[in-house]
């Protein structure tokens, strides 16, 4: 990897760390979004995760982009790729 792909990968996690975070507080401050933060946010609103456990799955979602985007390239994944990863490392015991 270039310094020039370690700058642009550190720029999208810090993109994305804001954009969390803004979720977690609930107000978004800025009207300029690159496109995969539009594809998250639509992809956020369409997983239609459990208001009460949002927080703590947003959190958990940060965490695992960050492990993502420290050994390979961007984008993040979507929530849905993160959900379907969970599940499938995790399954449900009935």
């Amino acid at each position: 990897m270039t310094t020039d792909d370690l700058i642009q990968l550190e720029l999208m996690l810090n993109r994305f760390n804001r954009l969390i975070s803004e979720l977690l507080r609930g107000a978004i401050a800025r009207n300029t979004f690159q496109p995969w933060e539009i594809e998250i946010l639509l992809d956020i609103e369409t997983c239609g995760v459990d208001l009460r456990k949002q927080p703590d799955i947003l959190r958990q979602y940060r965490k695992a982009v960050a492990r993502q985007l420290e050994i390979g390239p961007g984008p993040p994944m979507k929530l849905s790729e993160y959900l379907q990863l969970k599940m499938t490392r995790r399954p449900s015991v009935a």
